[in-house]
């Protein structure tokens, strides 16, 4: 049976330290203003604000990247199959060779922000690449998103983000195995997706 990999993220242990969103950058050598991975606040006008008035504050904190849809509205739109769903994992992935920078993929997927768009050549802050050897090397007029790292999944490794984060809230595995710990999560804690109305089926479940 060909997997279906996904995260499951503890959103009440997650303390927005968005240590996963940096070692993303630093991974994947993302260039200067690209960032996959975000951590949004759920509360105030502002970042890491609450909203209401005291004593009667809310505020979460929410990761967003690529949800890695089941049923992905982009690659229903791609003209060219530069973005494609993997059929042994269930990733969500992209050709940059192939892309031919319509931004189709963009306008078609509901989860604004997790998609970028290189209108110039990269660039990096230090003035040359970082991150691993094996990542795909960016280009000028490419669409890109999270990979799930799948440079690191192609040596049993898992993505940098789940590897680093301190509070231990993420995690990775293969939902159609129901012995995973994703699994075993989604069983046993509440938990929701984001927009489930659009029938995207994400990959990415939030514990609640």
């Amino acid at each position: 049976m060909a997997e279906r990999l996904g995260m499951v993220i503890d959103m009440k242990g997650c303390v927005a330290c968005a240590s996963c969103a940096v070692a993303c950058k630093v991974e994947n050598n993302l260039p200067d203003g690209v960032w996959w991975n975000r951590i949004l606040t759920d509360g105030g006008d502002n970042p890491d604000t609450p909203a209401g008035a005291y004593p009667n504050l809310t505020m979460e904190n929410i990761a967003v990247a690529c949800q890695h849809c089941e049923n992905p509205a982009c690659v229903k739109v791609c003209p060219v199959g530069a973005t494609y769903k993997d059929p042994e994992t269930g990733a969500v992935r992209q050709d940059y060779d192939k892309c031919i920078g319509c931004r189709m993929c963009m306008s078609a997927c509901p989860y604004t922000g997790v998609r970028s768009f290189n209108w110039e050549e990269p660039k990096h802050a230090i003035g040359h690449a970082m991150g691993d050897a094996d990542v795909a090397t960016h280009q000028k007029h490419v669409v890109e998103k999270c990979t799930m790292c799948w440079h690191r999944l192609a040596k049993g490794l898992q993505p940098a983000c789940v590897e680093v984060c301190p509070g231990r809230v993420r995690f990775f595995g293969d939902f159609n195995d129901p012995e995973s710990e994703v699994s075993r999560l989604l069983r046993e804690r509440a938990h929701k997706q984001l927009l489930p109305e659009r029938g995207t089926n994400p990959s990415v479940y939030y514990l609640v």
